[in-house]
């Protein structure tokens, strides 16, 4: 245990140094102006980070998986699929695009009441009720992928430009208020959550045994699933689609932080998100001069290390 503490002081200081170095790094013009707006693309990150790092680690929890995320359910499709009709409909300059909060809320209420739909209709008690609701999660979440890129195909070109803006992770234009909004969210989040981290650590047993030791593990699967996809689609909604993050920081608090404690796992997992994005986004901004977005490095990254989990969970099978 205080080895584990060491390493999260570790992650902390090295988190509060990304976000420093960030935040001052190469400031041109008035201090006054450019930092406390570099501040409030830090507090995106912060938040983006820990809800996606949360989201994860309790999905990976109940679904006794380590290479699934709740993108697998679909919910960045469903993002994608909100934004793709609206502009398709009702174009760029409609009230639904123009008005953050409108924008921001319909994104949020069509994914968790699309995960609420999924998990209300397809999850059951019966023999493999997780693995039945993950593959109906893929089918439809490669269903809404196709009808998104078929509204592109035959969408206007100069909205399809817009319309891609949207689609991708941006930190460069986050809005104040709604991070308050999202910050909210993530807080009440927690507050629910707090209860049931020590359910989470019975139940990362297994079912039958959580069973035996008192966990009503059904009722509790469902609320962490709720609540996964609250975190998932305010961090999307905020921000926009990071597929692959919750793969790799979870990954890696597993093999950093080796404890079954889920206090500890998930407090690991959104530090090293934090100084993922934020050092991420510094690469974007200072390195490669905005000539590429944060979601295709952490995608391109992500993607090289789920195919190498793949392989791994499948030597160990052999």
């Amino acid at each position: 245990m205080r080895k584990n503490s060491t390493k999260l002081i570790g992650l902390g200081i090295l988190a509060i140094i990304c976000i420093l170095f960030y935040g001052l790094y190469d400031i041109k013009g008035g201090f006054d102006y450019a930092f406390p707006r570099r501040m409030i693309r830090v507090a995106a990150m912060v938040i983006t980070g820990i809800a996606i790092a949360y989201s994860t680690v309790i999905f990976q929890t109940i679904t006794h998986n380590r290479i699934l995320t709740p993108s697998v359910m679909g919910l960045d499709s469903m993002y994608e699929v909100v934004q793709t009709l609206i502009y398709f409909f009702a174009g760029s300059v409609s009230i639904w695009v123009l008005n953050k909060y409108l924008n921001f809320g319909a994104a949020i209420f069509a994914m968790v009441l699309f995960a609420l739909v999924l998990y209300r209709f397809l999850f059951r008690a019966d023999k493999h009720p997780i693995y039945l609701l993950l593959l109906i999660g893929m089918i439809i979440g490669t269903l809404l992928g196709s009808l998104v890129t078929f509204l592109q195909v035959i969408i206007d070109p100069v909205e399809y430009l817009s319309l891609q803006n949207r689609l991708f992770a941006n930190f460069t234009n986050v809005k104040k208020d709604l991070l308050v909004i999202a910050a909210a969210i993530l807080v009440l989040a927690f507050i629910v959550g707090y209860r049931m981290l020590h359910k989470l650590d019975v139940m990362s047993l297994g079912r039958e045994n959580a069973m035996n030791l008192g966990i009503n593990y059904d009722r509790v699967t469902m609320n962490m699933l709720i609540l996964s996809a609250v975190l998932i689609a305010t961090s999307t909604a905020l921000v926009g689609p990071i597929t692959f993050l919750g793969l790799i920081v979870a990954n890696l608090a597993y093999q950093f932080l080796v404890t079954y404690k889920h206090s500890v796992l998930i407090l690991g997992a959104s530090l090293i998100a934090i100084i993922a994005i934020v050092g991420g986004q510094f690469l974007v901004e200072h390195i490669f001069e905005l000539r590429t977005t944060l979601s295709v490095i952490i995608n391109f990254v992500g993607g090289v290390y789920f195919i190498y989990l793949l392989l791994k969970e499948s030597r160990a099978a052999g």
